[in-house]
C-alpha cells in the first residue's frame, strides 16, 4: 500500500474512532503533502512523503526542547504523542550499530580520509539512511570518524 493511501485510510479510521489527536496529526501531514505536491506540480513518491514526515518529527522534537525550557509539561506530552503517531509512517529505524556499520562501509568505499571528504560520504550514505535515522546524528558520527583518521 502506498503511503498516501495508507494516510487516507488511517484518517478514516481516526474519524470513525473519534481519535482527535490522531486525526489532527494526519490532517497536518496531508496538508504538508498537498503543499509539496502543489509546489512540485506532481504526485509525491513514498520517499518524498517519508521526508515530509521526518521533517515534521524534527520540528516537534525542537518544540519539545522549547516546551521543556518553558516548563510546559502538558505540551511536551501532547507533542510526544504526536511524534509517536508520525513514527508509524517512517520505515523501521536503524540501530546505532547498523548506522555505524553503514558509515564505516561508505567511508571505505569512497576512500574518505579527512574531514573535507564529508561531502562525498554524505552523498553516498544519505540515500541509504534517509528516513531511517536522524541525519544530524549521522553527520556528527561521520565528522568524528573522519577527524580521528
Amino acid at each position: 500500500m502506498e503511503m498516501n493511501d495508507r494516510i487516507k485510510l488511517d484518517m478514516i479510521i481516526a474519524m470513525k474512532a473519534k481519535d482527535k489527536l490522531t486525526l489532527e496529526v494526519i490532517r497536518m501531514v496531508k496538508g504538508a503533502i498537498q503543499l509539496e505536491e502543489i509546489s512540485k506540480r506532481s504526485e509525491l513518491s513514498d520517499d518524498d512523503i517519508v521526508a515530509i514526515v521526518s521533517k515534521q518529527i524534527k520540528m516537534r522534537n525542537e518544540s519539545i526542547v522549547e516546551f521543556k525550557k518553558a516548563n510546559r509539561e502538558e505540551l511536551v506530552a501532547k507533542t510526544t504523542n504526536e511524534i509517536e503517531i508520525l513514527n508509524k509512517y517512517l520505515p523501521v529505524q536503524l540501530t546505532e550499530a547498523e548506522v555505524n556499520q553503514l558509515i564505516n562501509e561508505t567511508i571505505i568505499s569512497v576512500d574518505a580520509k579527512v574531514p573535507t571528504d564529508m561531502g562525498k560520504v554524505m552523498k553516498e550514505l544519505t540515500p541509504l539512511v534517509r528516513g531511517k535515522t536522524d541525519m544530524s546524528k549521522v553527520n556528527v558520527l561521520i565528522k568524528e570518524k573522519l577527524s580521528t583518521n
